[in-house]
């Protein structure tokens, strides 16, 4: 139970300098977002109490909510990586909007494939995710979690494209085009559970899950187009 199980998800940090203190931060919240999301995917998300948790890290309950506003935080923390890259790459003028989400989703992709290739054992590797997947969707705190959460990269992808096009943040069109670009992260979290099947090369699972997403964001592409043109009615 003490193996790392959601190293996929945590963010790319080559070429990032950081003291003792920040690595001694890093190691412990990483160790108790990992000793939470064994014990998790083991009894259950409401079964498993904060202050096991800490225990099993040999903290107190209240480092574990120094480190994590929430029990639910402890496995989906809030993604800062994936807002402060939702504000810079919808500020790119040389980007679509579509094109600056698929870049996004491509990192966090990149990054599920190699830890997946990285597994001695790919098929429980594979299971491990699905696991992962299946306790969020079928635990309603977490899923609405999930969805607070989804709620704010939409507003952060808003008041990004209305620095963009000149309209307000609160504008329909800004809106809308906000929660059609968020959608694409679901796109790619349903097409990783119908191709994590255990038997599928890393390769093969990203290529499938590739081959959905984009196929999404053409449709979603075109709706876009004329974002920066359109003019919301009085």
């Amino acid at each position: 139970m003490s193996s790392p199980t959601v190293d996929w998800q945590a963010p790319d940090r080559s070429g990032v300098v950081e003291g003792l203190r920040e690595r001694k931060k890093r190691l412990m919240r990483q160790q108790l977002t990992d000793t939470a999301t064994a014990m998790f995917l083991e009894r259950g998300f409401d079964a498993v109490r904060v202050t096991e948790i800490a225990a099993a890290c040999g903290v107190s309950e209240k480092t574990v909510f120094n480190y994590f506003p929430s029990k639910e935080a402890l496995i989906l923390d809030l993604p800062e990586a994936t807002m402060a890259a939702l504000r810079t790459g919808l500020a790119r003028a040389d980007r679509t909007p579509t094109d600056a989400a698929l870049d996004i989703l491509a990192g966090e992709l990149d990054a599920l494939v190699s830890w997946l290739g990285a597994q001695a054992d790919l098929a429980q590797a594979s299971a491990r995710i699905q696991d992962f997947n299946a306790l969020i969707l079928s635990t309603p705190s977490l899923r609405a979690y999930h969805r607070d959460m989804t709620e704010q990269l939409v507003t952060v992808a808003a008041e990004a494209l209305a620095a963009r096009t000149g309209h307000g943040s609160d504008d329909p069109l800004c809106q809308i085009a906000a929660a059609a670009l968020l959608g694409l992260w679901r796109v790619q979290f349903m097409a990783l559970r119908r191709s994590l099947n255990g038997e599928r090369t890393p390769e093969q699972v990203r290529h499938a899950v590739i081959a959905d997403v984009h196929s999404a964001a053409r449709l979603i592409d075109t709706g876009l187009a004329g974002l920066g043109n359109a003019t919301s009615p009085p």
